[in-house]
């Protein structure tokens, strides 16, 4: 019998970026997760970012994404990198922007890999690094009247 790491399985998928997207609809997990299915994957995290009521101490009322042109780009650029890095079988990714309210899902990403672990720090990376690199700004309107622009993502 071959050793595990020769399986092809075990190996990363030739084309696993199966959803990348900026949206200005409401996002759904049901197609984040079918998106991400592999019958080689062990493993599937999935991370959901929300829009929450708090930030800094202060009340948040709403908030409204919005995005650079190269947005999208930049998205795949961050995908590239995570799937060069794991083992990859399949990852999906997608952002909402416009106006959101208390509970909305802002982000959903997905990643599934031969095995949890993998799972879990490729989904990790994929949602930080997104965070850190796109040009995707959130803009915060509290509930004292106040509002404040954040950087990206």
């Amino acid at each position: 019998m071959a050793p595990i790491n020769d399986h092809p399985g075990e190996q990363a998928a030739d084309e696993p970026i199966k959803l990348l997207a900026i949206r200005d609809t409401p996002l759904s997990l049901d197609e984040v997760f079918r998106a991400v299915g592999d019958d080689a994957a062990g493993g599937t995290a999935l991370f959901v970012g929300t829009v929450r009521n708090h930030d800094g101490g202060a009340d948040v009322d709403k908030l409204g994404y919005s995005y650079h042109p190269s947005a999208e780009a930049e998205m795949r650029r961050v995908a590239e990198k995570v799937v060069a890095g794991f083992p990859v079988r399949a990852l999906a990714a997608v952002h909402r922007v416009g106006d959101l309210g208390v509970g909305d899902l802002a982000v959903v990403v997905a990643v599934s890999c031969p095995h949890r672990g993998e799972a879990f720090e490729a989904c990790r990376k994929l949602i930080d690094d997104l965070k850190h690199e796109v040009p995707i700004w959130k803009h915060q309107t509290f509930s004292d009247g106040t509002e404040e622009w954040v950087g990206a993502c």
